[in-house]
């Protein structure tokens, strides 16, 4: 019965200013190594991922600077706010990142903290930095898009006035 209370996928944090400052190329999904405060934390809804990153460090990725603040029951078990955690990959997946992380102006970002079947889960995506002139650009065609839809549901509604 528990297990299907557990069933699906529910966002605990989101990093939409990734999306604006990068270009996103490729996304992975992966599973994060946890201590117990962290994961009760973490299921209260609280978490940032604002100055995230991920670092390829001796064959294994480091999820740097996600803050999960320290669980208010907790004891002298504790976790620190913002330590490095581990990030579960497959090691063809690490060596694929780690190559493409290593080209001028590519980085890894956590785009979204999640749970999904109760596990903790992350999406990381390998990006590429926007320049300002790009970041104008991406904001102009998101604001006529919002225009063009506002024009085409004024229309409907006065069609179906009619």
């Amino acid at each position: 019965m528990a297990k299907e209370k557990d069933q699906g996928r529910k966002l605990v944090a989101q990093n939409k200013k990734a999306r604006h400052d990068y270009t996103i190329i490729d996304t992975y999904e992966c599973g994060l190594v946890l201590t117990g405060t962290e994961v009760k934390s973490l299921r209260q809804g609280r978490s940032s991922l604002a100055d995230g990153f991920v670092q390829i460090d001796g064959h294994e990725a480091w999820l740097h600077n996600v803050h999960v603040p320290e669980y208010t029951q907790g004891t002298w078990t504790n976790h620190s706010a913002r330590r490095k955690r581990k990030l579960l990959l497959h090691r063809a997946e690490i060596d694929k990142l780690e190559s493409k992380s290593q080209e001028t102006g590519h980085t890894i970002v956590p785009l979204a903290l999640y749970f999904k079947d109760g596990r903790a889960k992350v999406e990381i995506a390998l990006a590429k930095g926007k320049k300002e002139y790009d970041k104008r650009q991406t904001l102009r065609e998101k604001q006529d898009r919002r225009e063009a839809d506002r024009v085409i549901s004024a229309v409907r509604r006065r069609e179906r006035g009619k």
